[in-house]
């Protein structure tokens, strides 16, 4: 297939982290998109520092070379009325559209534990009632229909800390969800960090598969994260995750998978580490390099 149908991105969250404002605090939104258009990708995510100004926003990306591609939502569908999380979802996705970006990624969070720093993210996982896992996936359709209306495509984000992280959990919300308008987002990160078979998800729920992100781990800190029970947000800061190619993951067989497959949409660099101790452009450079030399992307 050609290889423009696969287009490559970088999130803001190696230079800069909405989470945990310490980490690149200091490290402003011009520099941020400058380093990744000078490392070689053509798309970003959007962080806590971009502006909401549409116009403001595509001038600096333009400049640059650069689109949006996705952007984080944060779903309470276990926990809020149903038309309250529709509201604020649908002006995420304007501000989403406006800006030519075609996917919107959403997470649960009504139960997550990711940002609580004072639990172990493996010991405190939160598991889904059946009323909550009604709650979540009757929610999502209407959402994916919502986004179908704007001419956009929801993608489930799985994640650590949340109730869908597993392979059963992410088999169960792909089962129970219309696979017309709920996608899912595949995340190599948070599959082996939480102790899944990345190839396996890959394989099973490819035809769901709307956008992709890239991110490594760093076994021997995945390790100790279990045995001393560490919270999501302290594995990020001691640097469970990186970018693809410096950790554990053989990404050769998935992102050839990808290709062969026909996967079409974006692939997206998503290391979450502290800039202080990672500095992001070299990294970034380290990531488009690895991509290139992997699949002649």
């Amino acid at each position: 297939m050609s290889t423009q149908k696969i287009h490559l991105a970088i999130a803001p969250i190696g230079w800069t982290n909405d989470d945990l404002p310490e980490l690149g605090g200091e490290i402003p939104f011009e520099q941020c998109i400058s380093e990744m258009a000078l490392a070689g990708f053509t798309g970003s995510e959007v962080g806590n520092k971009y502006p909401r100004d549409t116009t403001v926003l595509k001038k600096a990306l333009d400049l640059r070379g650069l689109q949006i591609c996705n952007a984080w939502f944060s779903t309470f569908l276990t926990t809020q009325r149903y038309e309250e999380v529709e509201k604020a979802f649908v002006e995420h996705c304007t501000f989403l559209k406006e800006m030519g970006a075609q996917v919107v990624g959403v997470a649960e969070q009504g139960n997550s534990i990711q940002g609580r720093q004072d639990l172990s993210v493996f010991d405190a996982k939160p598991v889904n009632s059946e009323q909550e896992w009604k709650l979540l996936t009757e929610g999502l359709t209407k959402l994916g229909q919502k986004a179908k209306e704007m001419g956009m495509a929801l993608t489930y984000h799985h994640h650590m800390g949340t109730g869908v992280q597993t392979s059963e959990e992410i088999d169960r919300l792909m089962r129970e969800t219309d696979p017309a308008l709920v996608g899912l987002l595949y995340d190599t990160g948070h599959l082996v960090f939480s102790g899944e078979d990345p190839m396996d998800i890959l394989k099973r729920h490819f035809s769901r598969i709307r956008h992709v992100h890239l991110k490594d781990v760093r076994k021997p800190l995945r390790e100790k994260a279990i045995k001393e029970k560490w919270s999501f947000l302290k594995g990020v800061k001691e640097g469970v995750f990186t970018i693809p190619g410096d950790g554990m993951i053989d990404f050769k067989p998935i992102l050839t998978y990808l290709k062969e497959h026909g996967y079409q949409g974006w692939w997206v660099v998503e290391a979450e580490q502290d800039p202080a101790k990672a500095n992001p452009l070299e990294y970034a450079m380290k990531a488009r390099a690895y991509i290139r030399e992997t699949t002649g992307i």
